[in-house]
């Protein structure tokens, strides 16, 4: 059995291409300044019923309410408060918490960022000298555009002078207008609310500050990561003692979002999910799923047997939703065994798996059934059957139903050699066959996590620490005769 863990991992370039910043609250702590500067050409204290006609508003709008209230000149309002607010930037500004270390890690990534602001340009330049005009590889003010906030005018200029995608940009905003303005040009959005409070909604993350922001996490913003593991437990784990608790350790260690189990013992899911504060679905006696991230729907037979499938649909960010399905397929006829130790010849072997086609075939009938529209489906299972990438003169009938139904192999795809990385999962306890004759165990890849929809970051087996061969496996830290599957993938952009 080969340990895996060490593998170099296949990636994949993560889709955000830029990252497009308010000013105003959001890089420097304008917005009290321009408060301030509303107030003194008011002549008197706002109050919160005027913050949707002051903060993120153009000087034209706040110029024009000014006039229906006091009867001024509406150009005179509008000079005054550029003067007043340009003023108080020259001596006052100061850069929001993080903000600059984040344009920092965003230059060092290679990503390009772009300033997106309602104040005209004059103001927009005396910021852009304070913080750094190099910074930025863009920039769009009230000047530049017909319409600004909260019309998407000014998010898709700049989307235009980066020639970039809006849904592949992260916008960083603290407003409820420039919120309103980057949702609508399409751009996901970062919102750090700078006065007044805004909402979660799907698409939006809030976040009091931009203290620690990372590259990492505007990534997730734009395309979510999903970890997803394969694990048959072996009987629930009742051969190796303190099971319970191992796979819990297991679990937290490989990172896993969501698990598809097999041999569950009836009460596995339940258990870990609740050790681990996480959700669950049980079906029947030997399937489960646990995931940390909200379960929305249940899909397949509640009470399904031994083998079989079952599926659950995941809230993995505001509004984007992965459809996880787990399988365990009969064990008998076994090919491998069929191979190497009857030497049937490949017609034979493809002949021999017309159960388990039948019980695949099954499982894609319900998939596509519970299918959501755009909605990515990762299938995980025991199969019990090699696959037609790993041998080349076998096309094994299971694994390849499932790619004729659009599913692809993510370890494959991480690791297209079966040679140099065969990903055996069958089986870490048994090096030799049970049958005492000492003949070598035939070892293979018959766990697998398949997807529809998704983008493999990386993908590798997992067995912790060296099992010790049955039947002396009561010690091992490993609590499974299975090695684990274990995949991230890309979510795609909206």
């Amino acid at each position: 059995m080969r340990n895996d863990n060490n593998v170099t991992p296949h990636t994949s370039e993560r889709p955000l291409q830029a990252v497009l910043f308010d000013m105003d609250g959001t890089l420097v702590d304008t917005e009290r300044l321009w408060w301030e500067a509303v107030e003194q050409v008011a002549g008197r204290r706002l109050t919160e019923d005027d913050q949707r006609d002051v903060l993120g508003r153009p000087v034209e709008h706040t110029a024009a309410w000014l006039a229906a209230a006091t009867s001024r000149p509406e150009a005179d309002l509008a000079a005054e408060l550029h003067r007043e607010f340009a003023d108080r930037v020259r001596t006052g500004i100061v850069p929001r918490p993080g903000a600059l270390d984040l344009l920092d890690a965003l230059a060092a990534a290679g990503l390009p960022a772009a300033l997106v602001t309602a104040s005209p340009r004059a103001v927009a330049d005396v910021v852009l000298d304070a913080l750094g005009a190099d910074r930025f590889a863009a920039s769009v003010t009230a000047d530049d555009t017909a319409r600004t906030k909260p019309a998407p005018d000014p998010y898709q200029a700049a989307c235009r002078a980066l020639g970039v995608d809006p849904a592949a940009c992260v916008a960083v905003e603290d407003t409820e207008t420039g919120v309103a303005s980057a949702e609508a040009a399409g751009c996901a959005v970062l919102a750090v609310p700078s006065l007044a409070p805004i909402g979660t909604a799907p698409g939006r993350t809030v976040r009091d500050s931009l203290t620690g922001v990372t590259v990492q996490e505007l990534r997730r913003m734009v395309a979510p990561e999903l970890r997803v593991m394969s694990w048959n437990l072996w009987l629930g784990g009742r051969e190796v003692d303190d099971h319970r608790a191992k796979q819990l350790k297991a679990v937290l260690e490989s990172g896993a979002d969501v698990v598809g189990l097999q041999e569950t013992g009836g009460t596995a899911a339940q258990e870990l999910a609740e050790a681990l504060g996480w959700y669950h679905h049980r079906a029947g006696e030997n399937l489960g799923v646990i995931s940390r991230h909200p379960i929305t729907a249940r899909f397949g037979d509640p009470d399904v047997g031994f083998y079989g499938a079952a599926g659950v649909r995941i809230a993995v960010a505001p509004g984007r939703e992965v459809d996880v399905w787990t399988a365990h397929l009969h064990y008998t006829p076994y090919g491998p065994y069929e191979a190497v130790f009857d030497g049937l010849e490949a017609a034979e072997l493809i002949a021999h798996e017309e159960l388990r086609l039948a019980q695949l075939r099954e499982a894609l009938g319900r998939i596509d059934e519970a299918g959501g529209a755009g909605v990515p489906v990762v299938l995980v299972g025991d199969f019990n059957c090699p696959s037609h990438l790993d041998w080349p003169d076998v096309v094994w009938p299971v694994t390849k139903a499932a790619e004729d139904a659009g599913f692809a192999d993510s370890f494959r795809e991480a690791h297209p050699d079966p040679a140099a990385e065969p990903g055996h999962t069958w089986s870490p306890i048994h090096p030799v066959h049970e049958d005492g004759s000492g003949r070598p165990e035939p070892q293979d890849r018959i766990d697998y996590v398949l997807h529809r929809g998704l983008t493999v970051r990386d993908a590798r087996t997992l067995v912790t620490g060296t099992p010790r061969p049955w039947p002396d496996v009561a010690d091992n830290d490993w609590p499974s005769d299975h090695a684990a599957v274990v995949t991230t993938f890309v979510l795609p952009v909206r």
